[in-house]
This record gives structure tokens, sequence and C-alpha cells, in this order.
């Protein structure tokens, strides 16, 4: 119906579809679905690997024009932040879902497929698309502010991103990761900086916050991750 309406009309009937599209299992109900748990922790996956690709494909949309050292830091830039987003999602998180998911079974299989998949993987994915997005405008201005909107694009994706992650593992086993909510947080914050500061120094600034996650949780939970590992290799 969309198609044949233009303007304000067309953006309603947009939201319906939407509406009705993600809150139907909501209100609805899962009864009735069938899930095969291996299958549907893979596809998952893969959205989330093509939208990591698209990050990347963003580096390269970016480098127009003249490529000097700030823009070729930039882009190694990126591609650490885009690494550093991989990991947060296919080191662990990915495996033990995926684990928890198999084991599950009845209505509790349908509830993870509809809340932990369907609905909180979404802000990932959004989380990656606006961090794509932010560094493309990075790389095409390093050496100037951010204006408001790539600025949150960058960083509030970051921000979102770990938020779906926060969601995520809350909604799973009912615990929060401290130093993904502080970097959250950080990020957040960061926003207003980059308003003011290269271009170049808000990227450099969104890489160091994931990396810094990344060196926390590889020393603080070393046995837990090799333990999860190695469960998954059997």
């Amino acid at each position: 119906m969309a198609a044949f309406l233009d303007g304000p009309a067309q953006a309603l009937v947009w939201v319906l579809a939407l509406a009705l599209d993600f809150g139907g299992p909501f209100v609805f109900g899962v009864r009735g679905f069938r899930v095969s748990a291996a299958h549907f922790a893979e596809r998952f996956s893969l959205i989330v690997i093509i939208a990591l690709r698209e990050s990347i494909v963003a580096i390269g949309a970016g480098l127009e024009g003249e490529i000097d050292v700030g823009v070729v830091i930039a882009a190694r830039l990126g591609l650490v932040l885009a690494c550093a987003l991989w990991w947060a999602y296919f080191d662990v998180v990915a495996l033990v879902s995926e684990r928890d998911f198999r084991e599950a079974r009845g209505e509790r299989l349908l509830l993870l497929a509809r809340d932990s998949y369907s609905y909180l993987h979404l802000p990932m994915i959004a989380g990656i698309v606006l961090v794509a997005l932010g560094v493309k405008k990075v790389i095409g201005h390093v050496d100037e502010p951010l204006d408001t909107v790539p600025a949150v694009a960058l960083l509030g994706g970051v921000a979102i991103y770990y938020a779906g992650h926060l969601g995520f593992r809350l909604r799973n086993v009912r615990t929060v990761n401290k130093p993904r909510l502080v970097a959250l947080v950080v990020c957040v914050g960061l926003i207003p900086l980059a308003t003011e500061v290269d271009a170049l120094v808000s990227l450099a600034l969104a890489a160091a916050v994931t990396s810094a996650v990344i060196a926390f949780e590889a020393i603080r939970w070393a046995e837990a991750r090799q333990r999860v590992r190695q469960e998954h290799a059997r």
C-alpha cells in the first residue's frame, strides 16, 4: 500500500507495517511458531557479519580526493573499530547464546528467539550501521570537527551497539556487563566533545574505548573465555 502513497501518508503506513511486524509476536505471543535453534542463531550471526562488512566498505567509500597521512590513519582506526565490534559479539557472546539457545525447549525456546534475536539484535545492527556512517564522515573530513549528526552516529552508534549487548545479556542470564555499560556511558559523554575536536580524534577515542573493553575482558575473564571456547570446539 505504501507504494501508492507519498509524503506523511506513506511514512505512516510504513510505521504501522513495522509496528505490526515487530509488535505482533510480543502482543499476541509466540505459540504456533517453530524454531530451529542452530539455524536461527547462525542466520543472525550472518546478519551481524553483513553489517560489519558494510562498516568496512564505508571506509573505502570515504576515500575521496587526496589521500594523506590523516586519511590513512583514519582508515586504520576505522578497521580497528570494526574489529572491536566484531570481537564484542563473536568472541564469546555468540558462542554462549547459541549454546543456551540450543538447550532451550518449548516456550522458552520461542521466547528466546523473539527477545534475544528478533528484538535485541536490532540495536546491535543499528549501532553498526550508524558507526559505519560516522566512520565515512570522519575519513572525508579528518581535520575538522564532526557535525552533530555524524558525531551521534559514530559515538552514539557504539553506545547503541553496546546497549544491544547489555539487553541481550540481561534477558538471557539476568546480569549486567559492567565494562560495556561503562563504555556505553563514556561514548555518550564523548558526543559533545566530538563536535569540538578534529574528527580523527573522535574516531581515535571510539577505537580506544572499544579496544579497552576487549583488553579488560580478555584479561579479567581469560579462564572463562577459554573454557567457553573449548566447550564450543567439542
